[in-house]
């Protein structure tokens, strides 16, 4: 009978640890998930913003060549109404004319304003018409590089939270969770660019090291 509760412990132990590890992958996969949704969002709104510049752009653009239309029109009316004088100067010169005493001239300076104003008229549409392209938008750098260049200035290592709450305030327009900072931390960890130390059960995290060639060389002590 002794045996029987000593096998049934055993099988209770082995459910157990079963349920643990099962528990501690479940909770790593949904790292892993938030991290690639965080990563997925930030994509998603430059991918918006670029969306939007580009609706401008073609906006500006269709604008600027719909304006050519009524210009064309102008000018041909212009030359309709330059012919129009010629044809009726044509027409009166069959019949006879009473003599009319000759009408002054019109002065040159006058004939000269209004031609020079016409230029200036001209210059006037096309610089309105000419649209303006709003400049290109530079990229937001990713958590990556702002969890490096954080740790980077710190003369001590820190925690995951502390990193979060940092990158938070430093980047407020910015959405950064723990959990997120936490899986890409890791990410770096495994390329050698951010250093991991442990302190009993917490984990602190640093910047990496220079490396052994990179290191500026040390002079040698002067022969006494």
């Amino acid at each position: 009978m002794s045996e029987v509760p000593a096998n049934a412990a055993g099988v209770q132990g082995q459910y157990a640890a079963q349920v643990a590890a099962d528990l501690e992958a479940n909770r790593k996969e949904q790292e892993r998930i938030s991290a690639e949704v965080a990563a997925l969002t930030e994509q998603l709104q430059v991918l918006e913003s670029d969306h939007a510049l580009l609706v401008n752009m073609q906006q500006a653009l269709g604008a600027n060549g719909t304006d050519g239309a009524p210009a064309g029109a102008a000018k041909k009316a212009a030359s309709r109404a330059k012919a129009a004088p010629k044809s009726q100067r044509a027409k009166k010169a069959g019949t006879p004319r009473k003599k009319k005493s000759a009408a002054p001239a019109t002065p040159p300076a006058k004939a000269a304003g209004k031609s020079a104003a016409k230029p200036t008229a001209t210059k006037s549409t096309t610089a309105k018409a000419t649209p303006k392209v709003p400049a290109a938008r530079t990229p937001e750098p990713t958590l990556g590089e702002l969890i490096r260049d954080h740790l980077a200035g710190q003369s001590e290592p820190r925690s995951s939270a502390e990193i979060a709450s940092a990158l938070t305030e430093a980047h407020p327009d910015r959405t950064i969770k723990t959990t997120v900072v936490r899986t890409t931390v890791e990410k770096l960890v495994a390329k050698s660019q951010v250093q991991r130390t442990r302190q009993g059960s917490s984990v602190f995290y640093s910047a990496a090291a220079p490396s052994e060639k990179s290191a500026p060389a040390q002079p040698e002590p002067a022969a006494s």
